[in-house]
C-alpha cells in the first residue's frame, strides 16, 4: 500500500506538473507555427502535442487533425507536402500542381517559410514575457539596492578593497540599479576580470576583481556552478522593497527578464566552451521533471516562473542552427537567399541526418547528466 501511495505521489507531484508545463510550452510553440502557416496560405495536415500514437483528436473543417499523442516529449505541426514531423520536403512535391505546391511549406515564398518557421520560437518568447508581466503586474517587483552590507573573508571583493557601505554603481562600465543586476552579471563571469565601480564617501572608485568559480546549492540541494566575488547585501535592514508596476512597466520588465535569460544562456554556453563552467549543468527531461515537482511544492507562482524560464529555453533551443530544428531551417533559407536557389535535396537530406544525430547525442548527454546528479 505504501508503494502504491508513493507511486501516485510521484505521478501527481512530479509527472503531472511536468506534463502540464511541457504541454503548455509545446502547444504555444506549435501554435506559433500553425498561425503563421495559416496566415501564409500553407495547408496544415496535423497539429500534435506529443509524439507517437494518437490518444485523442479530431479533424477540423480545414482538414487539420488536432491530436494529443502518447509521448509527452514535444509536438509538431505537419504541413502539406512534408515528409515527416521535422518538415522535410516530401518526394511527392514534383507531382503537385503549381497551386498545390503553393500550399506546401517547401513551395511557399521564402519569406513566408521563414516567418512560419521563426514563429514557433517567437511564440515561446512571447509566452515568457506574458507570464513575467502577469507576475510583476500582480505582485510587483522585488528590489534590493546594490549596497554592500558584508564582505566575505578571503573573497575577491575583500582582496580588491571593497568595504561595507559601498554602493555598487557599475560593472565594466555598465550601470547597475539593483543587487540582482550585480548577481546576474557576476554569476556568469567566473574567472573573468570585472571592473566594479563603487561609490564611497561621494567618490567613485574602480576596483578590478576576478569572480571565483563557486559551487552553490539551492533549497532542494541542487548544485550550481557560478561566479562570486563575496559581496552580501542585507535585505533585513530596510534594503528591500516591493515596487508596484503599471501594466506597461510590467510588460517592460517581462521583456527585461526574458532578455536576461537569453543573455545568461549565451554566457553559459560561452563559458562552457571556454572551460570556465562544466557541461554537467546541461539538463534534459529528467531534470525538467525534477524541477517541475520541486517548484510545484512552492506553489503556482513558482511553477509559472519555471514555465516562463523553460519557454525561453525552448525557444532558444529551437533557434540553434542545427538541421531538424527551426534554426536549421532558417539557416537553409538564408543560404537559399544568398544562392538564389534552394539547397539541393541530397544536401538537405545529409544535413537533416547530421542534425538528428546531434540532437540525439545532446539528449543522451543531458539525460546522463540528469541521472548522474540524481545518484551522485
Amino acid at each position: 500500500m505504501d508503494q502504491i501511495t508513493a507511486f501516485f505521489g510521484f505521478l501527481t507531484g512530479y509527472i503531472l506538473p511536468y506534463v502540464i508545463i511541457l504541454s503548455l510550452l509545446v502547444f504555444v510553440h506549435e501554435m506559433g507555427h500553425y498561425l503563421a502557416g495559416r496566415w501564409s496560405g500553407i495547408r496544415i495536415l496535423a497539429f500534435s502535442v506529443g509524439f507517437g500514437p494518437e490518444l485523442v483528436g479530431y479533424t477540423d473543417k480545414h482538414g487539420t487533425r488536432w491530436k494529443i499523442s502518447a509521448i509527452p516529449l514535444g509536438g509538431y505541426v505537419r504541413f502539406f507536402g512534408d515528409a515527416d514531423a521535422a518538415s522535410r520536403p516530401g518526394g511527392e512535391l514534383d507531382g503537385l500542381t503549381p497551386a498545390e505546391r503553393e500550399q506546401t511549406l517547401a513551395g511557399a515564398r521564402l519569406w513566408k517559410r521563414a516567418i512560419t518557421v521563426a514563429a514557433g520560437p517567437i511564440a515561446n518568447f512571447i509566452l515568457a514575457i506574458v507570464i513575467f508581466a502577469a507576475i510583476f503586474g500582480a505582485y510587483g517587483k522585488p528590489v534590493a539596492d546594490p549596497v554592500v552590507a558584508e564582505v566575505k573573508a578571503e573573497s575577491a571583493a575583500e582582496a580588491a578593497g571593497v568595504k561595507p557601505g559601498d554602493l555598487l554603481v557599475a560593472l565594466d562600465g555598465s550601470k547597475v540599479q539593483t543587487f540582482d543586476d550585480v548577481v546576474r552579471y557576476i554569476t556568469m563571469r567566473p574567472e573573468i576580470p570585472v571592473v566594479v565601480t563603487v561609490k564611497r564617501d561621494g567618490s567613485l572608485l574602480d576596483l578590478e576583481m576576478v569572480p571565483r568559480r563557486t559551487v552553490t546549492t539551492d533549497r532542494f540541494g541542487n548544485r550550481m556552478e557560478v561566479g562570486q566575488i563575496g559581496i552580501v547585501t542585507n535585505k533585513d535592514s530596510g534594503n528591500f522593497r516591493i515596487e508596484p508596476l503599471s501594466p506597461v512597466q510590467a510588460v517592460g520588465e517581462g521583456f527585461r527578464q526574458t532578455w536576461h535569460i537569453v543573455t545568461g544562456t549565451v554566457d553559459y554556453i560561452g563559458n562552457m566552451f571556454a572551460g570556465r563552467m562544466n557541461a554537467d549543468q546541461l539538463g534534459g527531461p529528467v531534470r525538467v521533471v525534477q524541477a517541475s515537482g520541486q517548484m510545484a511544492t512552492l506553489g503556482v507562482l513558482a511553477l509559472l516562473n519555471l514555465a516562463a524560464v523553460l519557454s525561453v529555453s525552448l525557444g532558444l533551443l529551437n533557434l540553434m542552427p542545427v538541421p531538424v530544428l527551426d534554426g536549421g531551417h532558417l539557416v537553409l533559407y538564408a543560404l537559399e537567399a544568398l544562392r538564389g536557389k534552394p539547397v539541393g535535396a541530397a544536401a538537405q537530406e545529409i544535413a537533416f541526418r547530421i542534425g538528428l544525430a546531434m540532437i540525439l547525442s545532446l539528449m543522451v548527454f543531458a539525460t546522463w547528466n540528469d541521472i548522474s546528479r540524481l545518484i551522485g
